[in-house]
């Protein structure tokens, strides 16, 4: 898949990605996304949650890959559950600002992440998170030490010097 708008998606703003999400979906071969849990973050790490994340998007797909390019520098060997083979793989750095398929993958996680903080927004208003997406703003910051944490957040990732919080 090919757009001239596609490009690194922390380069792009919310509007361009909610723009190019309805044509990355309508025109790519096969696409799918995948929610982890806090929990299994907290459990594995946020490195190989994103990897078992990535890994059960391929899963899902309908098409087989031939190579699975990853943005980052970090993968396990993806045995496909069809043919029991191990489907090569290739780690890029800023693999998002080269090549257009890692780019059409991070705008359909980062749209998809932010559809579903701002659906997490009305059920917990005090956090922001249909401001801020979850990361870690002041506003984000300081509605944690007023509220304590939610059951969504992770507990191993610190937002605040007092450990007593999480």
């Amino acid at each position: 898949f090919h757009h001239p708008s596609l490009n690194d998606s922390k380069q792009l703003s919310a509007r361009k990605r909610e723009e190019l999400r309805p044509i990355i979906e309508e025109n790519s071969l096969a696409w799918a996304v995948t929610e982890v849990s806090p929990a299994e973050i907290d459990e594995i790490n946020i490195l190989w949650a994103s990897v078992a994340g990535m890994q059960r998007s391929i899963d899902r797909l309908p098409l087989r890959p031939e190579l699975i390019l990853v943005d980052g520098n970090r993968f396990r060997p993806y045995r496909d559950p069809i043919s029991n083979s191990i489907i090569p793989h290739k780690c890029i750095v800023h693999g998002d600002a080269l090549y257009a398929s890692i780019s059409a993958a991070s705008i359909l996680a980062k749209t998809y992440r932010d559809e579903y903080m701002k659906k997490m927004a009305l059920e917990y208003p005090e956090y922001g998170w249909d401001r801020n997406m979850g990361y870690p703003t002041p506003e984000h910051r300081n509605a944690i030490e007023r509220f304590g944490p939610s059951p969504l957040h992770r507990r191993t990732f610190r937002l605040l010097p007092d450990p007593t919080l999480f």
